[in-house]
């Protein structure tokens, strides 16, 4: 690595605060969690949030503050616990799931681009010459994942701008969204688009796909994606200017605002969405989700205030078409940050003599540039093969696309926690924050935790294959395990190459 490139300090605590938010809460989740759920996964986020998200974020708070020089993020924080090689194994099915992410996100991006400007996704007709709309969106794909590498490589800097203006953004969406919400409230007289029938609204999904005991347990991973990317934030510590105060308060003031912020827009999307009058019907599928539910949500506000049906039209189009404005950017601001930080939390992580020096040398703006046009590399490549060649229609593919990434998203959190007790159990450690003081409690939580994460992806794997879904099981679990494999081949042979070199 180049140590001449030193980090510049420029990230404060509302920055840190955007950034995780943005990374973080994302508002389409809200609308994914109606879609197979309806008000019912309002109790399944609040589960995720008390038995997952919340403990996370108090064991990250501490595991920042220790590390917060380190610029390898959770390689560094599960390495410090357990050790090299859980941690560059751990680390790998994590930078892995990542890359899911944004080989199925840099197809998604197009839709609300789309939507702008049509008030409605129009992909599925978009055609370059003779490829299909499947294939055409791969392009665009293709060139999104250059256009963000290109920009972010230009400097933390950069990032962060684009994440302040995307959580401001978001921020305003929120508002938006809230007013015409709690408006109808009084505008219907007290009466909600989804009857609520007692307790069992919050209980049983209306969707017949998520309504079998199973079928609810395996939502839990839906719930534990929408709280993911913090550990993401590793990675930055060492570009802010007090991380050892503001890290921790970052974390958690952003962990308050996402829970609360989540439970109360599943619960207002009641007000103006019926779900089988609006959400059960076809051309509605895990991709366009939002802006059906937010031009929706436009029309029946338009209705409710007497405006004639063509203007009540108008009216959910422009408020799809500023939706799919601020995702867009919510999207560019997510991309950011998740296409640097967690390759460069892995490879400035990992140990030196792993890499060529040319992975890991910086460029003048202190980023791992020649990394990312490497990472870059490889996602077009898997963008092109799974949209030239996977042949499944759109909402398939979306869907198939959305489960491989909750589940290899979720994977490396087993590894993130089942550390933690060892890094709080070592007192060799300074941690200037330390929330679980009480190593009882810290056992019992760490345990309640990393049971919660993995019954939750064994109960995602076990629905397809109950289903005799069986291609889709594949891909799903294939992920992690390949992944997992390659990292312990390659921290063998390295390994193996170290003790050869010691004993020369």
């Amino acid at each position: 690595m180049d140590e001449g490139n030193s980090t510049k300090k420029t990230i404060t605590m509302f920055g840190l605060i955007m950034m995780i938010f943005t990374s973080v809460f994302g508002f389409a989740n809200t609308t994914v969690a109606y879609e197979q759920m309806g008000l019912a996964s309002i109790i399944w986020y609040l589960f995720a949030a008390i038995f997952f998200f919340l403990p996370v974020g108090f064991m990250m708070a501490e595991y920042g503050s220790a590390y917060n020089e380190a610029q390898g993020g959770i390689y560094s924080w599960i390495e410090g616990a357990i050790g090299p090689r859980l941690a560059f194994t751990g680390t790998f099915i994590w930078l892995a799931s990542w890359e899911v992410w944004l080989v199925s996100t840099a197809s998604k991006v197009w839709i609300p681009m789309a939507t702008f400007f049509a008030g409605h996704d129009t992909t599925p007709s978009w055609h370059i010459g003779s490829l299909s709309s499947t294939q055409t969106i791969g392009i665009l794909a293709v060139l999104w994942i250059i256009f963000v590498t290109y920009t972010a490589s230009r400097g933390i800097d950069k990032i962060s701008k684009f994440t302040s203006f995307g959580g401001t953004m978001m921020i305003i969406l929120n508002v938006l969204f809230f007013g015409l919400s709690i408006a109808m409230i009084f505008l219907s007289g007290f009466h909600m688009a989804e009857p609520v029938h007692g307790i069992s609204t919050f209980i049983n999904s209306p969707n017949p796909e998520f309504a079998s005991p199973l079928g609810m347990l395996s939502f839990v991973v839906y719930a534990i994606f929408a709280y993911g990317g913090m550990e993401s934030m590793g990675g930055v510590t060492d570009s802010m200017k007090n991380p050892k105060r503001d890290f921790p308060r970052g974390i958690l003031i952003s962990a308050a605002i996402i829970v609360v912020l989540y439970s109360l827009t599943i619960l207002f999307w009641g007000i103006s969405a019926n779900w089988n009058s609006v959400i059960g019907k076809d051309g509605v599928n895990l991709a366009n989700i939002t802006y059906v539910m937010m031009s929706n949500l436009g029309y029946t506000f338009g209705t409710h205030i007497d405006l004639s049906h063509a203007a009540a039209m108008t009216l959910g189009a422009w408020l799809s078409r500023f939706t799919a404005l601020d995702m867009f950017i919510l999207y560019m601001g997510a991309f950011f940050v998740l296409i640097y930080s967690p390759l460069k939390s892995f490879i400035l992580g990992t140990p030196k003599d792993f890499w060529p020096k040319k992975v890991t040398k910086l460029n003048s703006k202190g980023m791992p540039a020649n990394a990312m046009w490497m990472q870059a590399l490889f996602v077009c490549l898997v963008i092109l093969a799974v949209d030239f060649l996977g042949g499944r229609n759109a909402k398939n593919l979306y869907a198939v696309l959305t489960l491989m990434a909750n589940v290899a998203t979720s994977v490396p959190y087993l590894f993130l926690v089942g550390a933690f007790p060892f890094f709080s159990m070592n007192d060799d450690i300074e941690k200037p924050y330390q929330f679980y003081k009480n190593k009882k409690w810290m056992w019992a939580t760490s345990i309640i935790v990393f049971l919660v994460v993995l019954f939750a992806i064994i109960f995602t794997l076990l629905e397809p294959i109950i289903e005799h879904a069986y291609m889709d099981a594949f891909w799903t679990i294939l992920g992690p395990i390949l992944f997992g494999a390659i990292a312990l081949v390659l921290y063998s042979g390295y390994a193996r190459h170290e003790r050869k070199k010691d004993l020369d």
